[in-house]
């Protein structure tokens, strides 16, 4: 399940259709090089997107896979 807390690269690379989707919303994280420090609630605070909405669209994009490790 993505979070609010998770950063972006982490994201990105447990998630790799996530960058796509974040690109469609102009939030270009993969080419940033914040997103090793940066988490998803402060990445939508700074690019002014809704945080409850962000993480309901990544979590359908990428599913249910099983891959909750944390």
């Amino acid at each position: 399940m993505i979070t609010k807390d998770m950063y972006l690269l982490e994201l990105m690379q447990r998630y790799p259709e996530a960058k796509a989707y974040l690109e469609s919303q102009n939030m270009y994280c993969g080419s940033c090089m914040g997103a090793m420090d940066e988490t998803i609630e402060k990445a939508a605070k700074q690019h002014g997107m809704d945080l409850g909405l962000l993480l309901q669209e990544l979590n359908k994009l990428v599913g249910d896979r099983g891959d909750d490790n944390d």
